[in-house]
């Protein structure tokens, strides 16, 4: 492991553990998910879409049902989430690798609790989705934005989830934005945002 490796082999080392409780144990925490989707459709009727950090491929499945016209790509760094992803989801594309080189040719770039946890990379993988939208494409960004209590900032560090409002700015930089909204989850302990923007080429 070196400098430049060392995050995506942390990041796989932790999903190496959580692939198998992530299902049972993330509900209580990512709120926001089908929600994020339903606003999109109310912008785009995408023929082809791409979800950053896919996971285990629950959204997969509801893009699916959405969109039942569109290709649907995942990708995600783990091996392991892929893993359960190809045997929960069907008629899908999954690809392993980091989001950091643009592929091109899509519709719909939704990203769904991935940004928070990409540290460092986070900026990259924005920088990356504006490069891979068709004209007239959107991204959609469903993630942890703040809260105002330290302990917990500082516990979800240590889970790799950075909760510092930093997303939003730089979102609203690449992107044309169409909707933006945030959302207290447990009576404001910590929000959450969702976030619509148009490419702007």
């Amino acid at each position: 492991m070196n400098a430049a490796t060392a995050p995506h082999e942390a990041l796989q080392s932790y999903y190496a553990l959580h692939s198998r409780i992530y299902d049972a144990t993330r509900w209580s925490f990512l709120f926001g998910r089908n929600a994020i989707i339903h606003r999109a459709a109310g912008f785009i009727r995408p023929k082809s879409i791409l979800e950053v950090g896919c996971g285990t491929g629950r959204n997969l499945n509801v893009l699916r049902a959405a969109f039942p016209e569109a290709s649907v790509t995942g990708l995600d760094l783990s091996a392991n989430m892929l893993h359960i992803a190809k045997k929960r989801t069907r008629g899908v594309q999954l690809v392993q690798r980091a989001y950091d080189t643009p592929t091109g040719g899509f519709d719909l770039i939704l990203c769904s609790y991935a940004l928070s946890m990409f540290n460092p990379g986070w900026e990259r993988a924005i920088e990356t989705a504006a490069a891979d939208l068709n004209p007239g494409g959107i991204i959609a960004v469903v993630d942890f934005s703040h809260t105002n209590c330290i302990w917990f900032e500082k516990w979800m560090r240590l889970n790799h989830v950075r909760m510092q409002k930093h997303l939003w700015p730089v979102l609203k930089n690449h992107f044309i934005s169409l909707s933006e909204t945030r959302h207290p989850a447990y009576f404001g302990f910590w929000h959450y945002g969702l976030y619509i923007g148009r490419s702007r080429s």
